[in-house]
């Protein structure tokens, strides 16, 4: 499979052998399966070659200009870097995009040419599909790649939306985060979270907000001896997450 030319700005990052996890990427069972929570917040599991990344948010920063609100607008290439990053990593054969994508339907048309060029680029090299998100319900055929509503892959399911009771399901949309309290500092950033049946991952996009890791709409999916496996500067901690830690 060929691979994406890598910008400039990303020539020094550390290559790893094909398919084969960051060195600093942390292992997790989901539903049998066994996966790695990658430091860019990427989930990727290597018996299928499958590397999935949620809530993008492409183009959120033009949205918001639209609206009168400004934002600096490099969010769609800091988060294609980071993409391209990991998809140079893992030589993946499918990419799975768990929804929000795009922060709007218009997003595509938006795109800045040397964006869609890169994004076209990575659709092109792998089997690519986009779940359908509520930010992005209907995605343009000329994106390249599959929409889908879902993808079941052995013992998990894909989607946008996590729900209850649902062993082997893999979503985003609630943009987990965790802050953790030391004696001489405190940790906060994105996070993965899992209870061994479903996993909810981080938003991978570079503008994309947070909830709590510990709020109720995300322990009611994720019940009971949670882990969030935290991403922090390039390493991932896991940090269990115990039955008293609910926001409500």
């Amino acid at each position: 499979m060929a691979v994406p030319r890598m910008p400039d700005a990303l020539s020094g990052i550390e290559i790893c052998p094909a398919g084969q996890p960051h060195p600093k990427a942390a292992p997790v069972r989901i539903n049998g399966a066994d996966l790695w929570t990658d430091p860019s917040g990427a989930l990727w599991w290597p018996q299928h070659g499958l590397l999935a990344v949620a809530d993008l948010h492409l183009e959120k920063g033009s949205c918001y200009a639209t609206r009168g609100r400004l934002l600096p607008p490099y969010d769609t290439a800091a988060t294609l870097a980071r993409l391209i990053e990991v998809i140079r990593r893992t030589r993946p054969q499918t990419v799975v995009c768990l929804g929000d994508s795009f922060h709007d339907v218009d997003g595509p048309d938006r795109l800045p040419p040397r964006d869609a060029d890169r994004l076209g680029a990575l659709v092109a090299d792998t089997r690519w599909v986009w779940i359908a998100g509520n930010h992005d319900p209907a995605l343009s055929p000329k994106l390249g790649g599959e929409v889908r509503s879902d993808v079941a892959v052995g013992p998990l399911t894909f989607r946008h939306m996590p729900t209850v009771g649902a062993p082997g399901e893999v979503a985003g949309h609630l943009h987990p985060k965790l802050r953790v309290a030391l004696r001489t500092r405190t940790l906060s950033g994105r996070c993965f979270v899992s209870d061994g049946k479903q996993m909810i991952l981080p938003a991978f996009g570079a503008f994309a907000g947070g909830l709590d890791a510990g709020d109720a709409a995300i322990r009611r999916i994720v019940a009971g001896s949670a882990t969030a496996h935290l991403l922090l500067r390039n390493r991932v901690v896991p940090v269990p997450l115990k039955r008293q830690r609910i926001k409500r």
